[in-house]
């Protein structure tokens, strides 16, 4: 994490429609397994998702089941918690010139480059 970019801790319901689906694409398998925990200005422990942009250092506050929730509510995500393939392909297309959500999927798709011939 960048120590000269802002933090800010937000509900995931509400950020723009256009970061959430930046999210999804950096967490196309589901949330709750990439949660972290933090202790928060009231001395609380909090888990959160992190997310980093050029901009900004997100962490999104949710408990794990409320992680699961949110993939279980979303119809971009299948019945197994894995983001649709329509749904990916649409989103890398959108957010293509975007450097740290092709950082961030980077191993995912030297995976899927390979069937590219």
């Amino acid at each position: 994490m960048s120590t000269n970019k802002p933090r800010v801790i937000k509900d995931f319901n509400k950020l723009d429609p256009e970061i959430q689906e930046q999210i999804k694409l950096v967490y196309p398998y589901g949330f709750s397994e990439n949660l972290i925990t933090f202790t928060n200005k009231d001395g609380l422990l909090v888990s959160a998702l992190p997310f980093e942009t050029d901009e900004k250092y997100y962490l999104l506050r949710m408990t794990e089941k409320e992680a699961v929730r949110i993939v279980e509510m979303d119809d971009d995500y299948d019945d197994d918690g894995n983001l649709k393939q329509d749904i990916k392909d649409d989103y890398e297309d959108k957010y293509s010139d975007l450097d740290y959500i092709a950082e961030n999927t980077a191993d995912e798709d030297t995976e899927e480059a390979d069937n590219f011939d």
